[in-house]
């Protein structure tokens, strides 16, 4: 299960997505730290398909977890070799232009 939020503003859709049992925790690996904070990615408690849903129509998303990361894989919005992994755990980011 993933945590997601959706935030919008203007035209601009920003999806905060982070594997459920990761929310809360907090990563470090030298200078790369990343806050898995219920603030930012706790919302509401999906599976794959539903963030994927959301996905295709994001024109930000930040990702945090195997979970959430794959589903940006799997829908070609995030290259295997563009994640972050911090303590072992995938971070990706994705910004779509127009």
């Amino acid at each position: 299960m993933i945590c997601m939020k959706i935030y919008r503003q203007g035209k601009d859709i920003l999806i905060s997505a982070c594997d459920k049992h990761l929310l809360g925790k907090t990563f470090k690996q030298g200078k790369l730290q990343i806050v898995a904070s219920e603030k930012f990615y706790g919302g509401d408690v999906v599976d794959a398909k539903t963030l994927k849903d959301h996905l295709v129509e994001a024109t930000i998303a930040n990702l945090v977890g195997t979970e959430a990361v794959k589903c940006a894989i799997e829908l070609g919005l995030v290259d295997r070799s563009c994640i972050l992994k911090i303590k072992g755990v995938p971070h990706a980011q994705m910004v779509r232009m127009f």
